[in-house]
């Protein structure tokens, strides 16, 4: 409507120019800008697209595989040479003077704990004296701790008790969960008995008792009613606040 009205003035000069400002003016004002500045989308790692959360829940990444990267490459071969030859003492024990003696510390170390790992146990027990011949050997009870307790989950219990002996004579004293495994691996090896004897030493630890060392040994006890009537006597004393239950007598024939 504008340029239409100014169209019909006199003067046409004027009126080229008031046309030439009008129209400069709108494309200005609503022409789009070369490069329109998006504001960049921040995720709100609170709320879950598509119900996949954004944050890192704490669970790991990656390949599972990623924890072998810290065994060495010699440590690596010496893992392989031992399962290869464990059914052969003469070759292993050749295997071990030519290739694990020769291992620095820390891939001993490492060969140890996947031993440990692969359930190797009887390995695992020839890697360890080797590593107690050492110079730099100092009593470590966590490196009895691990062994004993990948030994009573296999139910290697006379090997566990030699280790428990040795570490004994080096003045080390098992954590809880060294006992509760112990304990575990004699009950369920069908000896109670050394069962107990494992709890006499646990009451004579310097560490305080805890609970469930207690419970797992009142539970395999139940069909031994003298042995887990002393046990459960221990518990009370030691722990007044908590609650032992006892099962109907005639479920194990006591009466």
């Amino acid at each position: 409507m504008a340029t239409r009205a100014f169209s019909r003035l006199k003067t046409p000069i004027c009126t080229s120019i008031l046309i030439r400002n009008l129209t400069r003016t709108s494309i200005i004002h609503h022409s789009l800008p070369l490069k329109p500045k998006v504001p960049a989308l921040e995720p709100d790692y609170c709320k879950p697209i598509c119900g996949v959360k954004l944050y890192h829940d704490g669970r790991p990444r990656g390949p599972l595989w990623r924890g072998k990267k810290l065994i060495g490459k010699e440590a690596l071969f010496v893992i392989l040479g031992l399962k290869r030859f464990k059914d052969d003492e003469e070759k292993l024990e050749k295997f071990i003077k030519t290739h694990v003696l020769r291992l620095l510390k820390m891939d001993l170390i490492a060969v140890l704990s996947e031993l440990e790992r692969q359930e190797e146990v009887a390995l695992a027990v020839k890697v360890f004296k080797v590593i107690r011949r050492q110079d730099w050997y100092r009593p470590d009870a966590f490196l009895y701790k691990d062994l004993i307790i990948a030994l009573a989950k296999c139910q290697k219990m006379d090997d566990a008790m030699q280790l428990w002996e040795d570490m004994r004579k080096e003045n080390l004293f098992p954590d809880s969960q060294t006992y509760t495994e112990m304990i575990r691996g004699f009950l369920r090896h069908g000896s109670p008995a050394d069962a107990m004897n494992i709890y006499e030493d646990m009451t004579k630890s310097p560490e305080p008792p805890e609970e469930l060392p207690f419970r797992i040994l009142l539970k395999g006890l139940l069909p031994h009613p003298l042995l887990r009537n002393r046990v459960k006597q221990d518990f009370e004393e030691l722990f007044p606040e908590r609650h032992v239950y006892d099962p109907p007598e005639e479920i194990f024939g006591l009466r």
